[in-house]
């Protein structure tokens, strides 16, 4: 078994805000895993990478990217599976260079993030891992019905208007591979045909969804911006509530009560407005003026109330690049949230995907996903913006 040690470094281990210096582990190179942890004098080992005092941090964990879309180019409708493939591979090479080694997609046309994690479990395909969604669950005519194929032979999501046919769709999500389903509980920005806050799926939809998708060993979470798909998705059962971005104060406690998580993709309420304009449809720009003070409100009322936040950005949506997954964690201490829950924000996202036995925190016994920064991230949390940082992913340096 061959090892290598990586010595003299400040370590912020994902869990324990603070920085503890003069840190080392041992990678064992066949498995990337932590196999011993320590501080102050390292032992001696043939293969040494010395980091020179700077800082390493976990790899990020994004609970909520759509690896399908170019944030660019803004393309919804009529994309090829080979078109939405092709997206995703070079959108999950800009997510590894931005420091985040794993991610949740919450939903991709033709099922393409599915297949792609296929490809990873069998070795074909590194970098960024993937916990796919597969097609999102979407009422006729609501946030997921956009047309998809060359000749307009599908849909991005299952189209969902009855239990039975919630039940039948999840169903064949999880016979395909899916770990978690995506249910679209309101209407949303990018949709052309409904408003922010319609209600979109019943409480007895979702709720077959979660008992499905629970009953498999999967979770379910939620697009959810309306007050009352909010509510309906919280009292159905939901892992995480995805945006949240009317989310009333009897729905914060209740949450609290659940223990279900918020992934507030606050960036994808930030970039529409800031570079949009002239450039998008304006019922979007409309629709982003209309809602984002009270979104960042209602976020900042979550955070301070407790509930556990997640890093999540909705990467793919427009402007929104799969490169600036750390201005996430900046937007989230601009709206309420402490340092700390910006910080644990990564750490809550593994416990949310299920991965943080081996992902999201540096300890003995987990994947050596990490990042070398040159300034401390537990004193400022921007310091994780750094471009040229170096990442590694299995213990394998790749940029």
């Amino acid at each position: 078994m061959t090892q290598t040690l990586y010595k003299n470094f400040n370590l912020f281990d994902g869990e324990k805000i603070s920085i503890q210096k003069n840190s080392w582990f041992i990678v064992d190179d066949e498995s990337g895993e932590i196999i011993k942890l320590g501080f102050n004098n390292s032992p001696v080992v043939k293969k040494t990478v010395d980091l020179q005092g700077k800082y390493v941090m976990p790899g990020l964990v994004n609970a909520h990217t759509h690896i399908m879309i170019n944030p660019q180019t803004n393309k919804l409708n009529y994309l090829s599976e080979a078109e939405v493939t092709f997206t995703a591979l070079n959108n999950l090479k800009e997510l590894l260079q931005s420091g985040v080694t794993y991610v949740r997609d919450c939903g991709c046309a033709f099922d393409v993030d599915i297949k792609l994690r296929r490809l990873q479990e069998e070795g074909q395909l590194g970098g960024t891992e993937i916990l796919p969604s597969g097609r999102p669950m979407s009422m006729t005519g609501g946030h997921g019905d956009f047309t998809e194929g060359l000749d307009g032979e599908t849909t991005w999501g299952n189209l969902v208007d009855s239990s039975d046919e919630m039940r039948k769709a999840v169903r064949r999500e999880f016979k395909l591979g899916a770990k978690n389903i995506k249910v679209m509980a309101t209407g949303g920005v990018m949709s052309a045909t409904d408003q922010i806050d319609d209600t979109e799926l019943s409480v007895e939809e979702i709720r077959t969804a979660v008992e499905e998708a629970h009953s498999k060993h999967m979770t379910v979470a939620a697009h959810a911006e309306g007050a009352n798909g909010i509510h309906n998705a919280i009292v159905a059962g939901v892992d995480s509530v995805e945006h949240g971005s009317y989310i009333t104060d009897e729905d914060i406690d209740l949450m609290l009560e659940k223990n279900i998580y918020l992934s507030p993709t606050l960036i994808a309420a930030y970039t529409i407005p800031e570079y949009g304009e002239g450039k998008l449809p304006q019922y979007m720009l409309d629709k982003a003026k209309s809602f984002i003070k009270d979104f960042y409100a209602r976020i900042g009322a979550a955070a301070k109330a407790g509930v556990k936040l997640t890093l999540g950005t909705d990467a793919g949506t427009p402007f929104n690049g799969f490169k600036d997954t750390t201005k996430e964690l900046e937007l989230l201490t601009s709206v309420g949230a402490t340092k700390e829950q910006a910080l644990h924000a990564s750490w809550n996202s593994a416990k949310l995907l299920g991965i943080s036995d081996k992902y999201g925190s540096l300890k003995e016994g987990k994947v050596a996903d990490f990042l070398v920064l040159d300034n401390d991230p537990v004193s400022d949390v921007k310091a994780v913006q750094q471009a040229d940082k170096a990442v590694y992913k299995k213990g394998i340096k790749v940029f």
